[in-house]
């Protein structure tokens, strides 16, 4: 249900390509663009933050929305937190092995 549905100020959802109605719209979806996996190279790294914390570092992976679910991935699979800074995975701990051996069934290439 749309806010002003049914009101004066309804306006249908249109198509921004053909300008049709959304459901009357036979438009191709369009192509999600990304890099593929198996052409992309990821960088592992293991670095040492403040008070001697051991941080999982992942670098080289394009930035785009493909990241986020990658990153949930590994964290869930390492059981440990993490985050997404500019493009850059970094998970807590030492977990350079694990992360290393899930990206090659992934079908990233992985450098270290």
């Amino acid at each position: 249900m749309r806010l002003f549905e049914g009101t004066q100020f309804d306006i249908p959802p249109t198509c921004d390509r053909c300008g049709k109605l959304e459901k009357e719209c036979r438009c191709p979806p369009l192509a999600k663009p990304g890099i593929p996996a198996d052409q992309q190279t990821a960088q592992l790294s293991l670095e040492k933050r403040k008070r001697g914390k051991l941080v999982t570092v992942v670098r080289g992976l394009a930035d785009d929305a493909s990241l986020v679910p990658l990153l949930a991935k590994l964290k869930s699979s390492c059981g440990a937190g993490g985050t997404l800074n500019d493009g850059v995975l970094e998970l807590q701990g030492d977990h350079v092995a694990r992360i290393k051996a899930m990206l090659l069934t992934d079908g990233y290439r992985v450098s270290r």
